[in-house]
């Protein structure tokens, strides 16, 4: 069931997510190579208690499994739900950084991909596209618009730099829980789909691949890597639709 927010919570949702915009944004300065995944991930944790929020994934059970962390990192090939461990990062890589709190009852939910040192010119366009598709798709969210006009944005803008959108997860409704109705495909039909409404708060997250969108679950039962090694990026806000047009929570 898809539940449209309040004025009043779409407010308290732009400061959880502002939270989360604002720690990714120290986390981000803290890339560098020799820096361990794992430090990464006790920073986020750190600021998130500083600032009165509790983080959102740690714990969170899925399919009768429990993410052990509060940030989930992953690198090169891997395309989402990479866990922090003591993984050393390189010259060269990239890195996703996917992070939420929660605060006062409501979720934020945010992430980025950023290169370690001076990455490939193709990495770099790689990470450029995945954001401009995020951009392309927010710009869709519209009251009265539907969802397909959001989806095939998303995967015309990828696709047309020679690039696959990953099809095995989606983007959401986020509020008083992490993952909220409805799923929100990075492909798909114009002109198709569910109609928008004002008072939805979306989260907005392509995941793009540089070679194909096929993907695998290593044996950690949580990250996933792209099937045929090629790198992956991943980009997401969390949006409210007004009767002004999107609202990015996550952007400070």
């Amino acid at each position: 069931m898809i539940t449209l927010k309040s004025a009043r919570e779409i407010e308290v949702l732009r400061r959880a997510n502002v939270i989360v915009a604002e720690i990714l944004d120290e986390l981000k300065e803290k890339v560098a190579p020799g820096v361990t995944t794992l430090e990464l991930d006790s920073l986020a944790e750190e600021l998130t208690h500083k600032k009165k929020a509790t983080p959102a994934f740690k714990g969170y059970k899925m399919a009768g499994r429990v993410y052990p962390r509060s940030l989930c990192v992953s690198v090169n090939e891997e395309i989402v739900h990479g866990i922090p461990s003591d993984r050393m990062l390189k010259e060269g890589d990239i890195v996703g950084l996917d992070f939420g709190v929660i605060y006062e009852g409501f979720y934020g939910d945010s992430a980025v991909t950023v290169g370690v040192g001076k990455p490939s010119e193709a990495a770099e366009r790689l990470m450029r596209v995945t954001e401009e598709a995020l951009y392309r798709g927010i710009e869709q969210l519209q009251d009265g618009k539907r969802l397909g006009d959001l989806s095939s944005a998303i995967q015309k803008t990828v696709e047309s730099a020679g690039f696959s959108v990953v099809r095995a997860f989606v983007g959401h409704g986020i509020g008083k829980q992490l993952h909220e109705d409805p799923p929100i495909p990075n492909y798909g039909e114009p002109e198709r789909g569910i109609r928008l409404k004002e008072g939805m708060v979306l989260a907005i997250e392509p995941m793009v691949n540089a070679g194909s969108w096929e993907v695998q679950i290593k044996e950690d039962g949580w990250t996933a890597v792209t099937s045929d090694g090629s790198l992956s990026a991943h980009f997401e806000h969390s949006v409210a639709i007004t009767q002004n047009g999107p609202y990015i929570l996550s952007k400070i």
